[in-house]
């Protein structure tokens, strides 16, 4: 807690009285020793004074929280203009308390109703003229609009006989977008060399397709065999280790084919797979624009969706980003004979098109196998869907009873025929990969970077 100046621009939208359990409690005890005294007339006395005093105590502390013109408590709720889709946002309440005594407060936020949380109270204690804050993080998982509702702040003071209700702010409609958080994190790494912190491979590059660009100071990853001696030597001091910084061939074109059919509506962890491959696609496309390749987006099912052709332009980024916050899930099987027409017909360079979506049976997969050669005979495709980790979790559990070892047989041959999947699309010249869905980030952009070092794009 910390002072601070009074958030003057708030008014409290309303307040009310409350009277809180230790009001009652009280009564109780007085009403019960008149009732004692009836039998017991020594304590009627006694017991009309506490009563008296009662009402006394009740009315100062009344008079304490209501006797003020101004209100003596002010609120305000802090967050972003859009909360990330399948992130912990982070969500602040300042609270600061202009009553001259110490102040006991119960602060609660009221969510919107998509996150169905009902322990949002907050107890707070706040000496005079001082402010505090109040932090919890909520984790959306679908993509649209939350209404958030008013702050309501409950206040006591010592005495606790009687409660101020005050309620401020109004309804605030927040955007939940694709998780620009988790493209953050990646961007900042990807800036700082630092990507192996979340599981991208540092991959050795064949060849020497790269050309000389500038020269820099050493950061922790680098590739000590790039350090240039020379320039360094020219540098003297402690910590002055430079590199020669090669730059990658640049403006090829990445495409995120994403399917929207009814397969990539199974939620994993609370978040549909559309919502994961649309939050890796982001990162994916920001990755590739900061390696000065041209990043583009295709979406389908049953009919052509949204087609965002690629270019590394500045506002390409924001660009892809709306066009994924609208983004649906439809309810009818995918027509890949049409995404294969789309592709021949928009997108005209080769390319590397990373296509996510989901097979649940190896019949399935042949059905589209030959609309899926037809795009790689000119692309690079790769085919990136799912494994499921439930039944993948079923093969480590312990087998107590007939019924696990069934279920556990049913288990390990699903997660065969994803295999088997993988081996089918690799017989074809077909790139693919199996990943689960927490993982489906990291591992696309391994796969990104490996095409880039053996220069299949």
């Amino acid at each position: 807690m910390n002072s601070s100046p009074p958030l003057a621009h708030l008014r409290s939208a309303s307040s009310a009285l409350l009277l809180p359990p230790r009001l009652f409690a009280a009564l109780a005890g007085v009403v019960t020793l008149l009732v004692v005294a009836h039998f017991w007339p020594a304590l009627l006395s006694p017991a009309q004074v506490l009563l008296l005093v009662l009402v006394l105590l009740t009315a100062l502390d009344g008079l304490l929280l209501f006797g003020r013109r101004r209100a003596g408590v002010f609120a305000c709720r802090v967050l972003g203009r859009r909360l990330a889709n399948g992130d912990d946002n982070e969500v602040q309440v300042i609270v600061e308390n202009h009553y001259p005594f110490a102040a006991r407060l119960e602060v609660v936020d009221d969510v919107p109703v998509q996150f169905q949380r009902r322990d949002l109270l907050f107890p707070l204690r706040l000496a005079a003229g001082r402010s505090g804050t109040v932090r919890y993080w909520l984790r959306p998982t679908r993509r649209g609009e939350y209404v958030f509702g008013q702050v309501n702040v409950l206040v006591r003071s010592p005495l606790g006989l009687v409660q101020r209700r005050y309620r401020f702010g109004s309804d605030v409609a927040v955007a939940v977008y694709p998780s620009f958080l988790q493209m953050r994190r990646y961007e900042l790494l990807a800036v700082s060399n630092r990507l192996a912190e979340v599981g991208v491979k540092r991959v050795r590059r064949v060849g020497h397709s790269l050309e000389f660009d500038h020269i820099r100071p050493y950061v922790p990853g680098d590739d000590p065999r790039t350090l240039n001696w020379k320039a360094t030597a020219r540098r003297p001091g402690e910590n002055n280790l430079l590199v020669n910084h090669f730059e990658d061939e640049r403006a090829q074109q990445v495409y995120c084919l994403i399917d929207k059919g009814r397969v990539m509506r199974m939620p994993f962890e609370g978040l549909a797979l559309l919502d994961y491959a649309i939050n890796a696609t982001l990162v994916l496309s920001n990755i590739a624009l900061l390696r000065h390749d041209r990043a583009g987006l295709i979406t389908f099912a049953e009919q052509p969706g949204d087609v965002v052709p690629a270019d590394r332009r500045r506002g390409q980024l924001p660009r892809l980003l709306e066009v994924l916050y609208r983004q649906q899930t439809r309810f009818l099987e995918t027509d890949y004979e049409r995404l294969a027409a789309q592709v021949q017909r928009q997108v005209r360079q080769r390319s590397l098109l990373m296509l996510f979506t989901n097979f649940e049976s190896l019949a399935g997969l042949q059905r589209q196998l030959p609309y899926l050669r037809r795009l790689a005979r000119h692309h690079l495709l790769l085919v990136v869907f799912f494994e499921n980790t439930e039944v993948a979790a079923l093969l480590t559990t312990p087998a107590a009873t007939t019924d696990d070892l069934y279920a556990q047989t049913l288990a390990e041959k699903f997660t065969l025929e994803k295999r088997r999947m993988v081996r089918e699309l690799q017989r074809y010249g077909i790139h693919a990969l199996l990943t689960p869905p927490q993982q489906l980030t990291v591992n696309t952009i391994n796969k990104y970077l490996e095409f880039k070092s053996r220069g299949l794009i």
